[in-house]
């Protein structure tokens, strides 16, 4: 009771407004780059720290529309690698090392199958929320800013922006402090406006106006004594009441996502910085091409000031009409420097291409339908050009994301709560998928080689085939339990085979052997009972 009584003091004396500037400072290289990279791409995403909502603010507008192209191309290749539509991206397994080795397969399959079920279910309710908007708007922002937050809420995700937060990370990057802005109006949040003085210089509100913004700052910390997030919210320096909530570590429903980390640095950089110098020339070689083309295109009529052609009377004259004058009289005058503009031009095409390249344009499938495969070479793709980002993604991102939406369910019953010593999550999107895609590539092209090197007939003769469907399964995430036949099972199959194959010779000699004097009873007395043996002898369990 004390300690909570310590916190509550604590956090009483702990203004949220002057930590969020106190942290500002840090932010302020990281924002301003991201906006410079925003106006680049698209401007509306990344603004500086703006204190009041609503209205269309006037925006720069870039003179080449490569970026922008180049942003949303990127976001849509990572939501598809990270979370592929009508395909799981996580797994639940069963720890062997917690249930042993001796567990019945009848068993075992049976988990399995449960698991599958509770699969699904967390993908239809990720599928009913708006979860897959607000990540393709953080993935633009982090290609864009280098930084990205998601809040999961009660009633969805939620995003904010570069200039809506800022962090505080330890000596090992992890994050320890979070500060968020808001601007929300004092009528939503139940809070009397501000009285207004007409003598302050400083007011620009109206005394008593709905209309009347307030700044709500959210303070996350990690309380090192109980090992939980917590967090709270403030305006005018005063904690919201019922604004204080916890969260456990590994649940933490603040998620900070980074594109690129640099060491001892507490923010991300983004795709676009990398290619900011390509993008500054592209813009500005088509700014000036632009306005060049416009110059060269325009047309203007001279008339000597000593013809005997009037000036209006040339600006009227209709097409084809009649009129008095010497040809010689007037003359055009036009800028005759289009052949200048293909040099810029074809710098702008070099600089276009490589930006194209960097941004995985030139690389976009056209298809109806997306299928596993194309998910793979996808993420094959992005980790080719984008490095580790799959790695970065996953710890950040993935991970806290499901042991969340995990939490959430299964406080909310809406799946069974699972045994954590037992049963664990395990991500196979990204860089996992990837690694099993070309585990199985792998396999299959060594068989490949043998067949063409040696013949089909040295598979069968040097490989086992049980043990290559398992590790074919293994690479393709598929559970061989209850699917592959066993050793025993095999053996049960080859040993009714051999039955079935002596069973139908037997009554192949039997047909034979019916037509001869022996088997006729009018002939032989003791023909029925050597029909009755022979029956016996192919079917052994008839009585």
């Amino acid at each position: 009771m004390l300690e909570r009584q310590a916190l509550q003091q604590e956090e009483q004396m702990y203004k949220a407004s002057e930590r969020y500037s106190q942290l500002s400072s840090g932010r302020s290289q990281f924002l301003d780059t991201a906006v410079e990279c925003s106006e680049l791409t698209l401007p509306y995403l990344v603004q500086q720290d703006i204190k009041q909502k609503g209205g269309k603010q006037n925006l720069l507008q870039p003179w080449q529309s490569v970026g922008a192209k180049a942003v949303v191309t990127l976001a849509a290749k990572l939501m598809l690698a990270l979370l592929p539509p009508q395909t799981s991206f996580f797994k639940l397994q069963v720890r062997d090392d917690k249930l042993g080795e001796g567990m019945d397969p009848a068993m075992r399959s049976e988990l399995d199958l449960s698991f599958s079920k509770i699969e699904r279910m967390i993908l239809d309710y990720i599928a009913a929320q708006n979860d897959r908007v607000v990540v393709h708007q953080a993935l633009k922002h982090l290609i864009v800013s280098g930084n990205a937050l998601i809040f999961m809420g009660k009633d969805g995700l939620k995003h904010f922006p570069l200039q809506r937060y800022v962090v505080n990370r330890d000596g090992n990057g992890n994050i320890i402090e979070i500060v968020t802005k808001e601007i929300i109006s004092r009528k939503v949040l139940g809070i009397e406006p501000k009285p207004s003085y007409p003598n302050d210089p400083n007011n620009q509100s109206d005394a008593g106006s709905d209309e009347d913004d307030a700044e709500v700052y959210t303070c996350v910390k990690m309380d090192e004594k109980s090992g939980r997030w917590i967090w709270h919210q403030e305006v005018d320096d005063l904690i919201i009441p019922d604004s204080r909530s916890t969260a456990p570590k590994n649940a933490n429903p603040w998620l900070v996502l980074r594109f690129n980390t640099v060491d001892g640095e507490d923010y991300g950089r983004g795709r676009v910085e990398e290619f900011i110098g390509d993008l500054r020339s592209l813009n500005g070689l088509s700014q000036a091409l632009v306005e060049g083309s416009a110059v060269a295109s325009k047309v203007i009529f001279l008339v000597s000031p000593s013809a005997t052609t009037k000036p209006q009377t040339l600006a009227q004259a209709g097409n084809g009409a009649i009129i008095q004058g010497r040809p010689e009289d007037v003359g055009v005058v036009q800028v005759g420097k289009t052949a200048d503009f293909q040099t810029a031009s074809q710098l702008m095409m070099g600089l276009e291409k490589r930006i194209s390249e960097g941004f995985l344009i030139l690389n976009v499938r056209d298809s109806e339908r997306t299928t596993a495969e194309e998910v793979r070479m996808t993420q094959l793709e992005l980790e080719q050009s984008l490095g580790g980002l799959f790695s970065l993604l996953t710890v950040e991102f993935l991970i806290p994301y499901l042991n969340r939406t995990l939490l959430v369910l299964q406080r909310s019953n809406q799946i069974p709560k699972l045994p954590k010593d037992v049963v664990r999550p395990r991500i196979v999107a990204g860089v996992n998928q990837l690694g099993r895609g070309m585990d199985a590539a792998a396999l299959t092209q060594f068989m490949g080689t043998i067949a063409q090197t040696l013949g089909a007939e040295a598979i069968l003769k040097y490989v086992n085939p049980a043990e290559a469907i398992k590790r074919l399964a293994a690479s393709q995430g598929i559970d061989v339990l209850n699917l592959v036949k066993t050793e025993q099972q095999l053996q049960q199959d080859m040993q009714q085979a051999q039955q079935q194959q002596a069973q139908q010779e037997l009554m192949k000699q039997a047909g034979q052997f019916a037509n001869t004097p022996m088997m006729d009873s009018s002939k032989d007395p003791k023909a029925e009972e050597r029909i009755d043996a022979i029956s016996q002898a192919i079917n052994p369990t008839q009585e």
